[in-house]
């Protein structure tokens, strides 16, 4: 009954090894640092970048700039705070949003076209 036994050990022992011996642990390893390599270089990278340019295109703002607001708001701002912009979208209408709700900053003249 012992070497019944026995026999089926050096079985699941000699499953477990690789061909030249060793148990793979390298091999183990490799892919999930390959994974995250890829993943940062796919997604997390690029997010960085495009939230850097975003902070960069926040800051620029100047009263004059004609903006298009994570909402949909098309106007052109008159007053620039620390926070808040006020935003003409109309004559003598204006609102007042945050700064980082701005989406995109249009080429003079855009709001008048429209």
């Amino acid at each position: 009954m012992d070497s019944l036994l026995e026999f089926f050990i050096a079985n699941a022992a000699a499953q477990d090894a690789a061909p030249d011996g060793t148990t793979g642990g390298l091999s183990a390893l490799l892919f999930p640092i390959a994974l995250i390599v890829v993943f940062y270089f796919l997604l997390i990278r690029p997010q960085q970048k495009k939230q850097k340019e975003h902070r960069q295109m926040v800051e620029a703002l100047s009263a004059g700039d004609e903006i298009v607001t994570g909402g949909g708001i098309l106007g052109k701002v008159t007053d620039v705070g620390e926070q808040f912009l006020t935003i003409e979208i109309a004559d003598r209408v204006s609102v007042k949003v945050q700064r980082h709700t701005v989406a995109t900053v249009l080429p003079k003249g855009t709001v008048k076209s429209v």
